[in-house]
This record gives C-alpha cells, sequence and structure tokens, in this order.
C-alpha cells in the first residue's frame, strides 16, 4: 500500500494535531452565516424607523423609491400646446367680412353705332318749329304723307306743319326723344316703318314713338336709335324712313344721319 504519511519537507508546514481536522472551515461557515443574520436585522430595523418630515415631491419624470427593490416612474405633468412661433396666439376662425362694394356704379360710357368710335354729341333740337333733314340728300326733309312719313323736297307753305314737329321728351325714356305732329300726335314705327299716329297710351306706343340720339360721323348730324329695338336706327330708303339694322357701309351712315333744325320759313 501507498504510504500517504505527510511530509513536512514537502510543503514547508506541519499538520496541526491539536484539533479535530474540518473545524476551520465550520468556522467560516458560522462567520458568514452571523453577517448575513446581522444584515437582514439591520435592514429591517431601518424599513421600520420614521423618515421624518415629508420632502419637496419628486421631479416629474424622476424615479421614486417605493421601497426595497422596487422603482417606479411618477406621472408626467400635463402641458398645454404652445402656438407656433412667430404667431403669438392661436389664428381666429371668424371670417372676414368682405368689403361691400360702392353703393354707386361707374358710369356707362355713352352708346355709338357699332364700326365708329365719335365722341361727337347729337345737338339738342329746338324746342318747337323743327324739321328734320336729311344729310346726303340736303334739300329733303321728314314729311307726313298719308300714314307714313317720306322724305320730302321743301313743301309749299300751306303744307309746311307736316314737315314740323316738336322734339319733346321720350315717352319710354325721357333721356330720348319724342316727336310730336301739328294734330297733338306722334310719329312712331310700326312693321319698322315711321307714321304718324294718336297716342293710344299703350307701353307698346310709347316704347315706338322714342327715339335715342346717337353721335354721327357726319358732321353736326344726328343718327335716332329705336328704344324698344337696339341696333335698329331710322333711315330712309327709297325715300321713306323705316327702322334698320345697322349696316357698316357709308350709304347706310348717309341715309341714317339727320339734322335737326328750324322749319324753313
Amino acid at each position: 500500500m501507498p504510504d500517504h504519511t505527510p511530509r513536512p519537507w514537502e510543503n514547508g508546514w506541519n499538520a496541526d494535531t491539536s484539533r479535530t481536522p474540518g473545524t476551520r472551515r465550520l468556522w467560516l461557515a458560522g462567520a458568514l452565516a452571523l453577517a448575513t443574520v446581522v444584515a437582514c436585522v439591520t435592514a429591517i430595523a431601518l424599513d421600520g424607523t420614521d423618515p421624518g418630515p415629508a420632502t419637496a415631491p419628486a421631479a416629474a419624470g424622476a424615479p421614486t423609491d417605493h421601497g426595497p427593490g422596487l422603482l417606479s416612474f411618477a406621472s408626467p405633468s400635463t402641458r398645454t400646446a404652445s402656438p407656433p412661433k412667430g404667431t403669438g396666439t392661436a389664428p381666429s376662425t371668424a371670417p372676414q367680412s368682405a368689403v361691400s362694394p360702392s353703393a354707386e356704379p361707374p358710369a356707362s360710357p355713352a352708346k355709338s353705332p357699332p364700326g365708329h368710335g365719335s365722341s361727337q354729341h347729337p345737338p339738342k333740337p329746338a324746342a318747337r318749329g323743327t324739321s328734320v333733314r336729311s344729310v346726303n340728300y340736303p334739300d329733303r326733309y321728314w314729311h307726313i304723307s298719308g300714314d307714313y312719313v317720306n322724305l320730302d323736297p321743301v313743301v309749299p307753305a300751306a303744307d309746311r306743319s307736316a314737315a314740323s314737329f316738336t322734339v319733346v321728351k321720350g315717352l319710354a325714356d325721357s333721356s330720348c326723344y319724342s316727336f310730336t305732329t301739328s294734330d297733338g300726335g306722334y310719329l312712331r314705327h310700326r312693321n319698322f316703318l315711321l307714321r304718324a299716329e294718336q297716342d293710344d297710351g299703350t307701353a307698346l306706343f310709347r316704347q315706338d314713338a322714342t327715339f335715342c340720339p346717337r353721335p354721327s360721323p357726319c358732321p353736326g348730324a344726328t343718327m335716332l336709335e329705336s328704344v324698344n329695338y337696339p341696333g335698329r336706327f331710322l333711315r330712309h330708303q327709297n325715300f321713306r324712313l323705316k327702322l334698320d339694322p345697322y349696316q357698316n357701309t357709308d350709304l347706310y351712315r348717309a341715309d341714317s344721319a339727320f339734322l335737326l333744325v328750324d322749319t324753313p320759313a
């Protein structure tokens, strides 16, 4: 059998034969257990101690100690959202009031026959004893012949009244003209032909007997536009007065140009 007898010259120390083998480990284990017990008792004693006056609340979001081994976080405080930078306050939702337009509309430009832009104003007729003379037939005047108005040469003195009219404010438009006859009638268009008739009191008669003066390219002359047929002007054709649509021709402009003059003596 091998010899297990300790030899001092091998490890430098001699075996302690005065103690029971293994007692060193027992002492170490006992010291460790005692230290653990002391630490637990100390912790329990500290946990039951009165903490004293309340301390300031923890800052929002900082961890709060609720006992050994437990950590929690305080709820963050509610903050009011601030407006975007540069605005200061939230924009108002109230609608802006619209700017009211001017009560008075701008004055509309004076009408003129299509095809020319003459700015010449028609002359004002005489109150009584006015005759209407043709521009391209200067020896001919409006003249009542039967029921119609023709363009005739200067008539004898006995028949002069048939070529003399009184120019009054328009029956349908006071800014326009109406022509009264010596027997109290009016000149009006019917079927687009100019004739002399008595006023029947209707709105249609008042419109048919109203003609609005318009500038003419002929110096000093006037064009007469129907108030109820805009774009149609009085003109002579075959020496008869009629209401005809405007034509952009020299002949039409000459046939529809008239001079308001005193009745020849």
